[in-house]
């Protein structure tokens, strides 16, 4: 997979999950435990973005 692949896919990901966080969060009564390992992961995918694209 290219760089500029793997960067469309990281992007793509984190968009999927910034949804995921939304839906989520919009709840009634929102899982904590979910929200948390949702921000976990879209901050690891916006790490790795941070590092393909500086």
């Amino acid at each position: 997979m290219s760089q500029e692949a793997r960067i469309e896919a990281l992007k793509a990901k984190h968009a999927d999950l910034e949804h995921k966080l939304e839906e989520e969060t919009s709840r009634p009564m929102p899982d904590d435990v979910a929200v948390h390992s949702i921000k976990r992961e879209k901050l690891t995918v916006k790490d790795e973005l941070y590092r393909l694209t500086h």
